[in-house]
């Protein structure tokens, strides 16, 4: 297959970038480098399939030859972009969204949105099923993001319901693994980066609400099964129902690293979800899909990765 992913110098984009290289797929990558890391790049670039447009996908998208899939993956997605860069998030979640749907269109082929857990807001339903409408505050400093990733997933079924495009819509939850942004505000990333310096843990709040966190390869695998299953719209929910607090992932990391770091409450985000935990039920009726690594093995990976320097 020839498939353009957007967001492919970023965290998620990179990995699905390349295990579609692996498997003998030609990617054509857009990213505009705002949150993408070019050692990213770097690394997909021995692959022959590998081709590389800096470029910001708000603005209209080309892209020469048959193309079979759209996997649009591009977005900031980290609490301190919500604090920093809130206009471009809503952007690309809409006028991105907007342009990769009409690129799809133009060459018939499948296109997939990476959505979000967040969809689900602070949910008053456990576990959350696709079913689900959420509960999410657009005014508050998530709703960039959340509002956002809202509308794409509405745009995609009006494109799909008008003009016919093949369409599956992936929501994405919490996620470990190498090519973290270190500095990125995420839970994981921050806890495994103040453990590995011997810094104090932050916890925000009472650390009691809850996360599901699946490794990156089997959030990849969810990608191209939702790819390989035309007609499939979705939108199917692809993580764990491995839930975990955030004080006792705190502790964890904390014991993997083998770090003496003092574990410290601080200040909740305003709209910090209470639960986040996936009904998979769809996953594994529409696309045969189920998590397989542990918690503590992605755990490990990807500390492993952040010791290491990266």
């Amino acid at each position: 297959m020839r498939v353009v992913v957007t967001g492919a110098a970023g965290f998620l984009g990179s990995h699905l970038s390349e295990a579609l290289l692996r498997r003998g797929d030609e990617v054509v990558a857009f990213d505009n480098m705002i949150t993408g890391q070019q050692a990213n790049v770097d690394e997909l670039r021995s692959f022959p399939g590998f081709s590389f447009v800096e470029q910001d996908v708000t603005d209209p998208l080309s892209v020469d030859g048959p193309v079979d899939g759209v996997m649009h993956l591009a977005s900031p997605a980290s609490p301190e972009d919500f604090d920093q860069i809130p206009i471009k998030i809503l952007k690309v979640g809409g006028i991105g969204t907007y342009n990769c749907l009409g690129l799809a269109k133009a060459k018939g082929a499948r296109f997939v949105l990476a959505s979000t857990s967040e969809v689900y807001g602070d949910p008053l339903v456990h576990p959350q099923p696709e079913t689900y409408w959420g509960n999410v505050n657009p005014l508050g400093e998530r709703g960039c993001y959340d509002e956002a990733k809202r509308f794409a997933e509405a745009i995609t079924l009006a494109y799909h319901r008008q003009h016919g495009v093949d369409v599956g819509i992936v929501r994405t939850f919490n996620t470990s693994g190498p090519r973290f942004r270190p500095s990125d505000g995420r839970v994981l990333s921050t806890f495994v980066t103040q453990a590995l310096r011997g810094e104090p843990i932050t916890v925000q709040g009472d650390g009691t609400q809850t996360r599901s966190i699946c490794y990156v390869e089997d959030q990849v695998r969810g990608y191209q099964a939702m790819l390989d299953h035309p007609g499939v719209v979705g939108p199917v929910n692809i993580g764990t129902e491995d839930e975990i607090t955030i004080l006792r992932l705190a502790e964890l990391v904390r014991e993997m690293v083998g770090s003496t770091s003092p574990i410290v409450h601080v200040e909740a985000r305003s709209d910090d979800p209470k639960q986040r935990c996936p009904d998979l039920t769809r996953a594994g009726q529409l696309l045969g899909w189920k998590p397989e690594v542990p918690l503590e093995e992605g755990l490990r990976r990807t500390i492993a990765w952040f010791r290491d320097g990266r």
